[in-house]
């Protein structure tokens, strides 16, 4: 499970881009080291599979390359979430594009690697993982920032693009679901 937000990670995010700014290069290696596991984590959660250190990387990279226009109306980790989020939906719709180019071949098996079946060898833990799944895009999405990343619903709402009444509902619902299948398998 991620760490909650503690009330001075803001001020630290602040005084570690003032310091990018002013040209500090360790101030930007240090920002990466705060948040690059929950990035990853989130990129894996979401269903990421491969090079999900090339999408953390390239979040930063878009991240430092308009620092400028961070306007630190979210937290900087809400900010980094959000630019990963698009990274991934870029992504996602590029792969759409690209089997929609291709035939494969009649019997072509593809193999995936999920980063997280290393982690979780435990099979109550694997049943949960199916639960996640079966939820709606958006119920995932919400369910993943809140448990495993601590986020609050204010947060999810601004990174989601939606209402925090509406992330408390998605939440709701899709823990209900969760616990629906659990009882049920």
């Amino acid at each position: 499970m991620g760490v909650p937000s503690r009330p001075d990670d803001a001020s630290v995010d602040a005084a570690l881009i003032e310091r990018w700014k002013r040209g500090d290069q360790r101030a930007a290696a240090e920002i990466v080291e705060r948040h690059a596991q929950a990035l990853a984590r989130f990129a894996a959660s979401s269903g990421e599979r491969f090079e999900i250190d090339e999408l953390v990387q390239d979040t930063f990279v878009r991240a430092f390359n308009s620092l400028d226009s961070f306007r630190a109306d979210s937290s900087l980790r809400t900010w980094l979430f959000t630019i990963l989020r698009r990274l991934v939906l870029d992504r996602r719709r590029s792969e759409r594009r690209q089997r929609n180019k291709v035939e494969l071949e009649e019997g072509h098996a593809v193999q995936a690697y999920d980063a997280l079946d290393t982690l979780v060898a435990d099979e109550t833990a694997q049943r949960v993982k199916v639960a996640i799944e079966r939820l709606s895009p958006l119920q995932k999405e919400v369910f993943i920032l809140r448990v495993t990343e601590g986020m609050a619903y204010g947060e999810i709402a601004g990174l989601v693009g939606s209402t925090e009444g509406a992330c408390r509902v998605h939440y709701h619902n899709a823990m209900r679901a969760v616990k629906e299948f659990l009882d049920d398998a």
